[in-house]
């Protein structure tokens, strides 16, 4: 019998194939939650850094976040809003800001089709260094319970945005500053952005 057909040769083949695979996998997933606590680490850094921020350096522990979950990591296909007309979008404390949809995000999470609308605020375009800043303000039914009862929000460059698509990822989803202190205005997200699953990804309730 050939040497290359032997059954034991076949089986020490395949066991190194499955190995190098899931080390392979294993070091991928590894990869990706080091680049998630990497982006926590410099989101908690911004806080440290900005004298106006809402909590302080000894408070950072109280941050809570959920695990880096690869699943809540999405390719969503962009459809470009083309005949919106600026709108007054409701903040926390009862005044308004200026926003326009700039397009529509369709992805799937949970085994449905979930539809999502990117903002750009008129205000923030006229700034150079944002002018190609959007975001999007998001609830879920995580809300009131393991995350922010007032929704989260994820920020992007509009130049993300490639052949119509983008990578959407809400382990980088954040708390807006109404969820530390009061005093706020922060903007409330629209019905249209409220998602009827769960997103048990990025930033859960403050726990001071």
């Amino acid at each position: 019998m050939s040497t290359l057909y032997h059954p034991v040769f076949l089986s020490k083949s395949i066991i190194a194939l499955i190995l190098g695979l899931f080390i392979s996998h294993v070091g991928v997933g590894q990869t990706y939650e080091k680049s998630i606590l990497d982006h926590r680490e410099h989101y908690k850094n911004e806080f440290i850094k900005d004298k106006d921020a809402p909590i302080k350096k000894k408070d950072i522990k109280h941050l809570r976040f959920f695990d880096p979950d690869s699943k809540y990591q999405v390719s969503a296909s962009f459809s470009r809003t083309t005949d919106a007309t600026p709108f007054e979008m409701l903040t926390s404390s009862g005044k308004t800001r200026s926003y326009v949809a700039y397009g529509i995000l369709e992805f799937e999470i949970a085994g449905k089709t979930q539809n999502l609308t990117i903002y750009r605020s008129l205000d923030l375009q006229k700034i150079p260094k944002y002018r190609h800043y959007a975001f999007v303000p998001f609830k879920d039914l995580t809300n009131g319970k393991l995350s922010y009862g007032g929704g989260r929000y994820l920020d992007l460059q509009t130049t993300d945005i490639e052949n119509g698509h983008l990578v959407l990822d809400f382990n980088k989803a954040y708390n807006p500053y109404c969820a530390y202190s009061a005093g706020y205005s922060c903007p409330i997200p629209p019905e249209a952005n409220h998602l009827q699953v769960e997103i048990n990804a990025g930033e859960q309730n403050f726990s001071k």
